[in-house]
């Protein structure tokens, strides 16, 4: 048929396609004979493009391609070369497009090839069955009708492009084509002096024979398995082959027909595009899909053991921005030889993402083992990198997980090894940390808390307690100081311990430390209200982190304004660390506070750098010694004479600047007479009060009236 006149002129991909494809069947030497007309092909070749382009979505089944295939197939285009050029040029058209997937596109050229043979054949054992039929025939009437039939059949065995062979059922090879010998580097003569046994491979899958002695058997009519054959030559065949039994007329098993479409080329792709979805294009180790597939394997069996070495390279970004990118990606790739060195034979070494990499150790049922690993890990990091004439010094940190711990999944354990890396870090870097399962949970809940205060503080869950801060002389409350607590639905009442940290590192603190204003002052309000001059000072504590918040000061004199409380009964409580940090803007913030009638205390006052002498240049009013010093002094027989110098001796220098000194954790009358003694102002501690809500603060405020005869 003269049908190569060229594509027609479709639009869109599927002209393309359509081009592409009547090329390649127009091209060169044809032993097909397709009984239509050129437009006829077209129409063909572009419904079967765009079926083929329809098919891809990852959620359609392959039985369409399938079908594509064995259409392809029933219009008699069944040449030697058919096959081989529709797939190469399907490959090649969706490879360039990029539009399928590379697993996905060797499944659906698979599924094409599959129909296309199965169609061919459907045909072929339907001219089988021809053949047969005509026999009968001419057994009882024309034997000429029975030798063209035969005739018609020996041709297309002999002269299809698709190797097909036939064996007894003592598998005997019988006889073979032309395609099928010439697939294996042999002449058809020489394959009949084979058996189907001496065509094994090494890589031939056990059940693949198990399957061929239950089909001599006849419990399968068909099976297709795909199969490498040695050519001759030495190199390996991989093929689609279709096994098939001719029963005699009463169903026996008489024959096995043979299929076989070479499939090399696809198979090789199939292996190339297996790699690269499976190993990291810079390092050449598996990539982390790799990894999480082993992992998981692991992880399914509930006896196996193994542990985990998670590695980070230390100041890997340094390296990238003071050298290049270029030297990062050296220094990644010599990083993953020197790791794979190191590792023993068993062991996975993988390429995580960035400059992270993790290894997988079998048999490891103790932290030791691991650990030990991770130092042979960290010894080949020991000497430097030698990088387009950089000598570079590169550390890592390393997260050892031994076993499954309480975690309930790959990805948990994984997880867990990557913040152990972290402790590594965090503990100087260049070293290795192994799991800790209380302290993991301990983390693990410190970023729940941290996950859900943005929605505790909506849902207002904030709240406060206040502890009375007493005169020393008479122990009448002159001071209430604020402390917040998280009522937490699941965890129950979280004092400040365990969650003011996470509010100023995860940026929550300026809305936490506004809240907690906002209640202090409006409660102060409602006292004065009440009470009038007997309204005790409220004290708010403030972070460093506040302070330096350029808004941080326009906000408090808002609270105070709308509130309406008097700025004299208002205290801020910054701690000394928080005061060695307070320079510029943010104190002179507080010397604007505090020129207004705010009172600044300076909190925990002896826990850090405690330079007496800069405490003349702060706005203090009052000095809040911390509870170390008074624990030292707690019986008569505990403090020390050096403890006592000490301590007199930050009582008269807080005095001299002119400040008010208060004593915290007092807890026993012994601790509050002895500071009495030493001329301290004022104390807190349970020896007087325990923190409690606004109410109580009220009724106590209420009965000293009463006291006073008011």
């Amino acid at each position: 048929m003269g049908w190569e006149a060229g594509p027609g002129s479709g639009d869109g991909p599927s002209a393309d396609l359509t081009a592409r494809w009547t090329a390649a069947l127009s091209d060169g030497h044809r032993d097909h004979v397709v009984p239509m007309s050129a437009a006829e092909a077209r129409m063909l070749l572009t419904r079967l493009a765009r079926g083929f382009e329809n098919a891809a979505e990852p959620d359609e089944p392959t039985e369409q391609v399938a079908e594509l295939g064995a259409e392809l197939a029933r219009s008699h285009f069944v040449g030697d070369e058919v096959l081989g050029r529709s797939l190469a040029v399907l490959s090649a058209y969706f490879t360039e497009a990029g539009t399928i997937a590379a697993e996905r596109l060797a499944q659906l050229l698979g599924a094409f090839a599959n129909g296309y043979i199965r169609a061919f054949r459907a045909w072929l054992l339907a001219e089988q069955e021809s053949v047969r039929t005509a026999e009968i025939a001419a057994r009882r009437a024309v034997t000429e009708q029975l030798r063209a039939s035969d005739a018609r059949l020996r041709a297309v065995f002999t002269q299809a492009g698709i190797g097909t062979g036939l064996s007894d059922m003592s598998g005997r090879i019988l006889e073979v084509n032309t395609a099928f010998a010439s697939m294996l580097g042999y002449e058809p003569e020489q394959m009949c002096e084979l058996a189907v046994t001496d065509l094994t491979h090494p890589e031939d899958d056990p059940d693949m024979w198990e399957l061929y002695l239950a089909l001599l058997r006849g419990e399968h009519d068909n099976v297709q398995v795909e199969k490498a054959y040695r050519h001759r030559d030495g190199r390996t065949v991989w093929t689609n082959l279709n096994v098939s039994l001719i029963r005699d007329e009463r169903g026996r098993p008489q024959y096995t027909l043979v299929l076989v479409e070479d499939i090399s080329e696809w198979h090789a792709l199939r292996e190339r595009l297996h790699y690269r979805a499976h190993h990291d294009q810079l390092t050449g180790l598996p990539n982390r899909s790799k990894f999480i597939d082993a992992l998981t394997a692991a992880f399914a069996d509930p006896a196996a053991a193994f542990g985990l070495c998670y590695i980070d390279l230390d100041h890997f970004k340094l390296v990238n921005d003071t050298f290049g990118h270029a030297v990062g990606d050296e220094l990644l790739i010599q990083a993953a030889a020197r790791l794979r060195a190191r590792a023993r034979p068993g062991q996975l070494v993988a390429r995580m993402g960035g400059d992270e990499f993790v290894i997988l150790v079998p048999q490891a049922n103790a932290s030791d083992r691991t650990a030990e690993v991770a130092q042979t890990m960290l010894d080949a990091f020991a000497k430097p990198f030698d990088i387009q004439g950089h000598h570079l010094n590169v550390s890592a940190s390393v997260g050892v997980m031994a076993g499954r711990a309480d975690h309930r999944s790959a990805d948990e354990l994984l997880q867990a090894a990557d913040t152990t890396m972290y402790w590594a870090k965090a503990a100087g870097r260049g070293r290795y940390a192994i799991f800790d399962a209380d302290r993991g949970r301990r983390e693990h809940t410190r970023a729940e808390l941290s996950a859900a205060m943005p929605a505790a503080l909506a849902r207002d869950e904030l709240f406060l307690d206040y502890q009375p801060i007493v005169a020393l002389g008479d122990q009448r409350m002159v001071a209430v100081e604020a402390l917040v607590r998280w009522r937490h639905p699941e965890l129950g009442v979280l004092t400040p311990a365990q969650f003011v940290d996470l509010a100023e590192d995860n940026g929550h603190i300026g809305a936490l430390g506004a809240q907690v204003l906002e209640r202090a002052c409006h409660d102060s309000r409602d006292w004065h209200t009440r009470f009038h001059e007997h309204t005790p000072i409220v004290s708010v504590n403030v972070s460093a982190a506040e302070v330096a918040d350029p808004t941080w000061l326009d906000r408090v004199q808002r609270v105070i304004a709308e509130t309406g409380i008097a700025p004299d009964r208002l205290q801020l409580e910054l701690t000394e660390r928080a005061f060695m940090h307070t320079t510029g803007r943010p104190l002179q913030a507080l010397r604007t506070l505090a020129e207004a009638g705010i009172h600044i205390a300076i909190d925990d006052f002896g826990t850090g750098y405690s330079n007496l002498a800069y405490l003349g240049q702060l706005p203090l009013d009052v000095v809040k010694l911390a509870g170390p010093f008074i624990r030292c002094i707690r019986t008569p027989e505990s403090p020390g004479a050096t403890d006592l110098l000490v301590l007199e001796s930050i009582i008269e220098l807080t005095h001299a600047l002119g400040y008010t000194l208060t004593a915290e954790c007092v807890e026993t009358r012994y601790q509050a007479d002895r500071l009495a003694a030493l001329g301290c102002d004022t104390a807190q501690g349970w020896l007087f009060h325990r923190p409690m809500p606004a109410h109580r603060v009220t009724d106590l405020l209420a009965a000293t009236r009463v006291t006073m005869g008011e």
